[in-house]
């Protein structure tokens, strides 16, 4: 353990002081945002077909928006820290690539990914809640009828729920 810390801290270091050179900015960091603003326009034009990636900003050609990927926002400092730990840690070394490369891959869209599951899970638990509570309501109301009525509330308060925390995630924030 104490020889993975002192590999891993030593790791981090070299490589978070190579980050900062001239050289290492040209060939790796530059290159590596315009990808990430790449990818991240060909993801949007999934959505809409009006944004395109100009070295490292995406811009919607329809009102002029644009945004800017930045230092510190383009996931280089966190490929940093997994490229470190996965050299650091004492694994053959098959599997020390393997792990790089599927955590470069699965970092470069984690925000994506992210959104995507939390979006999943506000629906599932919305829609899971309305069938507890249908559920109950059709063992209080043996008609179907009456059962159905009694949620209509429910149902729509539910649905505004849902989607006001759709919005809420869809919502940019700037601290």
């Amino acid at each position: 353990m104490i020889r993975f810390f002192v590999f891993f801290i030593g790791l981090l270091a070299l490589l978070f002081g190579l980050e900062l050179t001239p050289w290492a900015q040209a060939w790796f960091v530059v290159p590596w945002t315009e990808a990430l603003a790449r990818v991240s326009a060909w993801l949007v034009t999934l959505f809409d077909s009006g944004v395109v990636a100009v070295g490292k900003v995406l811009r919607a050609s329809s009102n002029g928006f644009a945004v800017s990927i930045e230092a510190g926002c383009n996931g280089v400092e966190a490929t940093i820290v997994l490229i470190a730990a996965m050299l650091a840690f004492p694994a053959p070394w098959k599997h020390r690539i393997v792990g790089m490369a599927a955590g470069v891959v699965a970092g470069a869209q984690s925000a994506w990914w992210l959104w995507n599951v939390e979006a999943g899970v506000i629906i599932a638990g919305h829609v899971l809640a309305v069938l507890i509570a249908h559920g109950l309501a059709w063992r209080l109301h043996p008609q179907p009828s009456r059962a159905a009525l009694s949620q209509l509330s429910l149902t729509l308060l539910m649905i505004a729920y849902t989607i006001f925390g759709l919005w809420l995630l869809a919502t940019p924030t700037a601290a």
